[in-house]
């Protein structure tokens, strides 16, 4: 039986702090029962009786009765334990991003015995871990769920030597004393000889009317996430046609009566069993197509109404769904990099042959996942020109370590 929550999150849909929190939390794959003391009297008292009369929130309650009230991240880490300090002022080798890229990597130099630190900003495992089941990675006939196979790269990595630092946001990173110098969001300092950036890529979002406004009160980037808030529901909304839109459209038939998929174009563009799936006559998912999200609408601040347009005859509809999931494709996180390496077009980081011949480095031609800078290297879903799936992730990792390698021999 599923055990229950040892985080309980009292606060209110308003709530800006709160949304921070539970996202905060979520991306830690920190399960937490939510309580709004909007609509819970019982909540209510009990952040009244802790607050000496105040109606403070969030209050984070945990396992062992101790409590924070308003944390930020950083005191939320260190509650719960995670590793937010480095151990060592040098690293051979530090890598921008914890999912299966960035974790190959590690577990390939630490193998070797390099000395190796990961930073990772969100959950380990990258958005691999949100996925409810891997069913096209090698190895696993039967498939195997997102979070578990990163649990097995976490332990993996850890079992080698591995330092991984958890909730810590990278701002920038150059050159200094001839290594790669990284600064976290708080101002902190990691050096290295070389540098990996794996830091992945995020969901897009739609910029229409009222998205910004209801994050976390009723839209949601992550099915396995928030889906279970809405068990019981009598439809959920899911705007995009891809792979990722269909698949945690089927997840969250598990929880609602019916799943309504919204797609802009006149086909779905996911895997062909993923689209046979959802378009058999038993399936509860009811897809749209040629209907484009016009605004979200809402009272209280919760999400109540989506208002959508027919693209071919203009009609204009409101939806009352019990929340919305947007899977309309990704962004690369590369913002941090944008003044010292060289990006293509939409963001994503050159490397190797795809470098301009007069922005590569002018002392050798780069290497294998080697960016502009060198010593700077680039894999997974951040790069430019990669496929966006695990297995070609968890290659590149491992092409990249092997470059890293070769690297660290000439310095």
């Amino acid at each position: 039986m599923p055990t229950e929550p040892a985080v309980t999150v009292y606060g209110a849909y308003y709530c800006p702090d709160c949304r921070r929190t539970k996202q905060f939390l979520g991306e830690q794959f920190i399960p937490y029962k939510w309580v709004d003391i909007e609509q819970d009297k019982a909540g209510e008292k009990y952040v009244l009786e802790k607050n000496h009369g105040k109606r403070i929130i969030p209050t984070v309650v945990f396992a062992d009765g101790s409590l924070l009230v308003e944390p930020t991240n950083a005191e939320l880490a260190a509650k719960l334990g995670l590793q937010t300090e480095a151990k060592f002022a040098y690293y051979d080798l530090i890598i921008v991003g914890g999912g299966p890229a960035g974790l190959t990597a590690a577990i390939y130099a630490a193998r070797e015995g390099t000395r190796t630190l990961v930073i990772e900003r969100a959950g380990l495992g990258g958005q691999a871990a949100f996925t409810v089941s891997l069913d096209n990675f090698p190895g696993f006939p039967e498939g195997i769920n997102g979070l578990e196979f990163c649990d097995r790269l976490v332990a993996q990595a850890r079992r080698f030597g591995v330092e991984i630092l958890q909730a810590q946001d990278v701002a920038s990173f150059g050159l200094h004393d001839s290594f790669q110098c990284l600064i976290n969001a708080g101002g902190q300092h990691f050096h290295g000889k070389a540098v990996l950036v794996t830091s992945g890529a995020r969901y897009r979002r739609l910029g229409v009317p009222g998205e910004a406004d209801f994050i976390g009160a009723g839209i949601h980037y992550c099915a396995t996430c928030d889906g279970p808030f809405y068990r019981g529901a009598r439809e959920l909304v899911v705007v995009g046609g891809g792979n990722s839109a269909v698949e945690e459209g089927l997840h969250l038939t598990r929880f609602a009566d019916q799943v309504t998929l919204l797609v802009r174009g006149d086909q779905l563009t996911a895997s062909q069993i993923a689209i046979d799936e959802v378009l058999r006559p038993s399936s509860r998912v009811n897809v749209r197509f040629r209907t484009a999200v016009e605004a979200f609408e809402g009272q209280g601040s919760k999400l109540t109404a989506i208002k959508v347009r027919h693209l071919d005859t203009g009609q204009v509809d409101d939806l009352h769904p019990a929340a919305a999931f947007i899977f309309i494709g990704q962004l690369p996180n590369a913002e941090f990099a944008s003044s010292y390496l060289h990006l293509d077009p939409y963001g994503y980081i050159l490397t190797g042959a795809d470098l301009p011949r007069d922005l590569a480095s002018s002392l050798r031609q780069p290497m294998m996942f080697e960016t502009n800078v060198p010593g700077v290297f680039a894999a997974g879903d951040v790069r430019h020109g990669s496929v966006k799936q695990v297995a070609s992730a968890v290659g590149e990792g491992a092409g990249a370590a092997i470059a890293v390698r070769d690297y660290l021999k000439t310095v």
